[in-house]
């Protein structure tokens, strides 16, 4: 009798028809550095979020492992039944003040954030939400959970923006939401015009700074610092596991708005908040961002990203419309992307293929991220390798 889910495999085998289906899933032999043992290969690794090195920082490890001697290793339920533990507590009072607003609020993830607090806010039929075509899928998921009209405006095009909030007019309630830097092209969202026009039609505005988090801004606060819009964006989420190096995601803004979201937001009250050592090491995280050796990891990122970038623009590469340290080199095509990104595997590069639906057909890419923690000489072989492969498939 056939199996009541074999559609199942009839998915997979239109993955592998793709050429993107791998038997066996990427595990890593060693910490998250720039050369680490993946699949039991040595690789250069060139797709990691880690945009500071902050994974393997003796700060915090250091405060994880004391959290952990001092707190235990779980917070034991979900903080509206059993209570909020210090160390979270100091960790918002950490974030609302590095984020220059008046509170914070920390989920189990970002995704959890995104979901939380979309659906909370613009939850009913006479609610609208606006929303960039080209958000992270964590926004799309939220605002699939509403049931508020939707409007999405094509990327960072401040005239449909505008027409969206025209026709969206006598709605309760107006959100605009927005990417700060978009995850797959890294280029960064124009917010003062967003902000202009949220205020022409009375819409509150929130911003996803995933992968502006250590990146953009006064120690690297996120895009709100870097646009210097503080007191004109409402609600700025951000995330606690990619330049912040551990896990999480929060949201700050004004207290009315935590303190609405600790009764609303469905991922905060059924989510058992995170382990004493992860909140220990966000904190030691921040603390390390507003210092001088914060300061320098930031500079390095920055010097590493031009030099990267500048070396594979100089070779002929497209890497399409990125202003950060995402490296988006278009391949063009599933398969042929997918064997992209194998060849740079053999070569000993980790580069991983990103492709449609995650973007758009025809812009199918490997998606480079360039880190503070990579050396030069680290650098100038991911470049050699990748103009080896570039040549090869006559991508340049």
């Amino acid at each position: 009798m056939e199996h009541r889910m074999g559609f199942l495999t009839e998915e997979i085998e239109e993955l592998k028809k793709r050429g993107i289906y791998s038997p066996t899933q990427t595990t890593l032999d060693t910490p998250q550095v720039p050369e680490a043992v993946v699949n039991g290969k040595k690789v250069v690794v060139m797709c990691s979020n880690n945009y500071l090195g902050l994974t393997v920082h003796p700060k915090l490890k250091e405060a994880a492992l004391k959290a952990t001697e001092e707190w235990g290793v779980g917070a034991g339920a979900v903080r509206p039944i059993i209570g909020t533990m210090r160390l979270h507590v100091e960790l918002e009072e950490r974030l609302a003040k590095f984020k220059g607003t008046e509170s914070s609020l920390v989920f189990v993830a970002g995704i959890a954030a995104n979901r939380g607090t979309i659906q909370a806010l613009v939850p009913t039929a006479e609610d609208a939400v606006i929303s960039d075509e080209l958000n992270h899928a964590s926004i799309i998921d939220g605002v699939r959970l509403t049931k508020a009209r939707r409007f999405i405006y094509k990327h960072n095009d401040m005239d449909d923006l505008e027409r969206c909030l025209k026709e969206a007019q006598g709605a309760r309630r107006i959100m605009i939401i927005t990417d700060g830097v978009f995850s797959m092209d890294g280029d960064i969202a124009p917010l003062p015009e967003i902000a202009d026009l949220a205020d022409k039609y009375g819409a509150f505005t929130m911003v996803d700074d995933a992968h502006a988090s250590g990146v953009l801004g006064k120690n690297g606060s996120g895009t709100v610092s870097h646009y210097n819009l503080k007191g004109r964006w409402d609600i700025q989420m951000g995330t606690l596991s990619k330049g912040i190096g551990v896990l999480g995601g929060y949201i700050a803004g004004p207290k009315y708005l935590t303190d609405f979201l600790r009764y609303h937001a469905r991922p905060f009250l059924f989510s058992t908040a995170h382990p004493p050592a992860v909140a220990a090491a966000c904190t030691a995280a921040i603390d390390l961002l507003e210092s001088e050796e914060g300061q320098k990891l930031i500079d390095r990122l920055w010097d590493n990203t031009r030099y990267f970038q500048g070396k594979l623009r100089e070779l002929g590469f497209d890497l399409w419309k990125t202003q950060t340290p995402i490296t988006p080199l278009i391949i063009g095509g599933d398969e042929k992307t997918a064997k992209f990104s194998r060849r740079l595997w053999e070569e000993g590069v980790m580069g991983t293929a990103i492709v449609y639906p995650t973007v758009p057909r025809g812009t199918e890419r490997i998606r480079f991220i360039v880190t503070a923690a990579h050396t030069k000489e680290q650098l100038d072989f991911a470049i050699e390798k990748i103009e080896k492969v570039g040549r090869e498939f006559a991508v340049i």
